[in-house]
């Protein structure tokens, strides 16, 4: 086990979190501007496309790391029945669901239930497809519908803070089923489909544009939300939530839906961009 790997097992997940949450908010200036700053030259942040160019008119970091696009600076394929990337990011895996079981890494695996928090849930996807998208700080941190649904029901599922950074992914067991995070259940035309957005280490949040801010709070328990007969349908490649801080969604859909194109690890992908083909448009 490597010294970063370790480190992920004994540093206090929950508390560093609540500290950064603080500090990514704190609007004095030479705070704010000394963090973003860092951030773009780090990554070589393309401000360009962002609604707002100067990344230092932002009142705070997370008002930064969170930014608004320009309208032009995406569009989703304009394929009928194509299936588009709900994030900017790099493909981490995808492909089948092999009799409930996803692929994380090589020699790592988890199931569709343990994710999901529900045998019941995942039964759908026992034999489906799945994309895992990994953000890391230089993306476009706002996720968007990958095909129309309707909102059913959102899961906040309570657990770990492991980092989501590829050496992480390929070392730690199970950790996109142990992280804390927001299952959100959609009905499409389709057939259910499930939208994953997986927390990670130094601030896990989500907020979502149906409830705003929903992680923190961190979840002591299981929390269900229904939202049935609500009617909250979200249109394909409209925004549905965003991410403060580092971040993984991973889609899920049913067999037979879909099929994927060939999605290579690390492949770089955007907002919009296909994914694969839906099936019975």
């Amino acid at each position: 086990m490597t010294f970063n790997v370790l480190l992920q097992y004994i540093l206090p997940h929950r508390a560093l979190s609540r500290v950064v949450y603080w500090a990514t908010r704190w609007t004095f200036a030479p705070w704010k501007n000394f963090l973003i700053g860092k951030v773009v030259r780090s990554y070589q942040v393309d401000m360009t496309q962002a609604a707002q160019s100067d990344p230092f008119a932002y009142p705070h970091f997370n008002a930064f790391f969170t930014r608004k696009l320009r309208p032009d600076a995406r569009r989703a394929d304009a394929t009928p029945g194509a299936l588009i990337s709900p994030a900017d990011g790099r493909i981490s895996q995808a492909g089948p669901i092999v009799d409930g079981r996803i692929f994380q890494a090589k020699g790592q695996d988890y199931t569709a239930a343990e994710l999901l928090g529900d045998e019941a849930a995942a039964a759908p996807y026992r034999n489906g497809r799945f994309v895992t998208i990994y953000l890391s700080p230089r993306d476009y941190h706002r996720v968007h519908m990958p095909l129309r649904g309707v909102l059913k029901e959102t899961v906040h599922i309570p657990g770990r803070i492991f980092s989501v950074a590829p050496f992480a992914v390929n070392a730690i067991p199970r950790l996109f089923a142990r992280n804390e995070r927001l299952v959100c259940h959609f009905e499409g035309a389709q057939g259910p489909f499930a939208v994953v957005m997986v927390g990670a280490i130094l601030v896990s949040s989500v907020a979502t544009v149906w409830d705003g801010l929903v992680i923190p709070p961190y979840a002591p328990s299981i929390r269900r939300k229904s939202f049935v007969g609500q009617n909250i349908t979200l249109d394909r490649f409209g925004e549905m939530a965003r991410f403060n801080m580092g971040s993984t969604v991973i889609v899920l859909l049913p067999e037979g839906v879909a099929e994927l194109d060939t999605l290579t690890s690390q492949q770089a992908i955007k907002v919009g961009e296909r994914l694969g083909e839906l099936h019975h448009i």
